[in-house]
């Protein structure tokens, strides 16, 4: 495997974006009693489930040999880049509720879209290390 690190947190993004978006496709509502924020008319999970399986492809794209390691290594920098902005901006309106209520207002600690934000920034370090990795 060329990259195990690297597409085990991106399965993980997957995984879990793709339980909040199941759970508010098929009940309606968001997953951990959490609010659910919308961007352009759809819960912002599926926006997340779309960049986590972006980002699975390219690398398993690379896999395979389908895809350079050096486009695949690009391609997940920029998604998990433009995955910061998109999880940080809902992470930062969420803000207001975590300093009023503390870490006991999300049944995991913290709001879904920060815990998104979180994956996203280590993907982004791993990803510019490896292309770091491939320079020297």
């Amino acid at each position: 495997m060329k990259n195990p690190s690297l597409l085990s947190f991106v399965l993980a993004g997957l995984l879990f974006s793709g339980y909040l978006s199941a759970t508010k496709l098929f009940s309606g509502t968001c997953a951990f009693n959490e609010g659910c924020p919308f961007f352009l008319g759809y819960p912002a999970c599926y926006y997340g489930f779309v960049m986590y399986f972006a980002m699975s492809a390219f690398l398993l794209l690379e896999q395979f040999g389908a895809l350079g390691t050096k486009v695949a290594l690009r391609s997940v920098f920029i998604v998990s880049a433009l995955g910061i902005l998109f999880a940080g901006y809902f992470t930062i309106s969420e803000l207001p509720t975590l300093v009023s209520s503390g870490i006991g207002a999300y049944l995991l600690g913290l709001p879904t879209c920060a815990w998104g934000l979180i994956v996203y920034i280590i993907i982004f370090i791993v990803s510019i290390k490896k292309m770091l990795a491939r320079v020297e």
